[in-house]
């Protein structure tokens, strides 16, 4: 299920909405694979009515219906799991019953890492390591489809938002020039800001 609008804040938009990469999936599906493998293995080389056919046989069942029911757990923490970027914040939001997530604001993001293996690079699966100024420093996210394309959106949304706050704050009054330069250059060397657009935002302040 998408991650819920009422819990949007005013004109905040969602950018990106994800459920973890399929290969969440990947331990219960081989269990029930196995445990049909089993099964249809006691079939075709057990003798019928021997104990161990019928030992074999029990086994199989009961693990068929456990590896189904733990597929069915995991595909509804699949469904209430989600990774989200929106316009002022990154949201990760998890837990069927019991809930629990963590919001990152844009502004306090200071890095964006993401890992592949050789195997994850062709299943287009990965992790994100996401490096924040808040209490908790750093925060791992798994199974995240096409993460090189997920880090690229969140710098894309980091650097709509800062652009954004640096228009409000230079149209509000009483605004220090002198500090929304010293923005305006940070924002040119970390590369937001073209050179060309760097000019115009600065002349439009000195002229304001």
């Amino acid at each position: 299920m998408p991650y819920p609008k009422k819990l949007l804040n005013d004109h905040e938009e969602v950018a990106v909405d994800l459920h973890p990469h399929w290969w969440y999936y990947a331990q219960p599906v081989a269990a029930v694979v196995g445990s049909i493998i089993l099964g249809i293995v006691t079939l075709v080389f057990t003798d019928g009515g021997s104990n161990g056919r019928k030992v074999l046989g029990w086994i199989s069942v009961i693990l068929l219906i456990a590896s189904i029911v733990w597929l069915v757990v995991r595909y509804m923490k699949w469904a209430t799991t989600n990774f989200v970027i929106t316009s002022d914040r990154l949201i990760f939001r998890s837990g069927v019953l019991a809930k629990a997530g963590i919001e990152i604001p844009l502004e306090r993001v200071n890095t964006v890492h993401f890992n592949q293996s050789i195997f994850e690079r062709m299943i287009g699966a990965g992790d994100l390591l996401i490096e924040s100024g808040g209490e908790d420093g750093q925060q791992r996210f798994t199974d995240i489809r096409q993460p090189d394309r997920v880090q690229n959106q969140i710098h894309k949304q980091m650097e709509a938002n800062e652009q954004r706050r640096f228009t409000v704050n230079t149209t509000g009054s009483g605004s220090d020039v002198a500090t929304q330069l010293e923005k305006l250059e940070g924002m040119l060397e970390r590369g937001t800001l073209s050179q060309e657009e760097f000019e115009a935002q600065k002349a439009r302040l000195l002229g304001g």
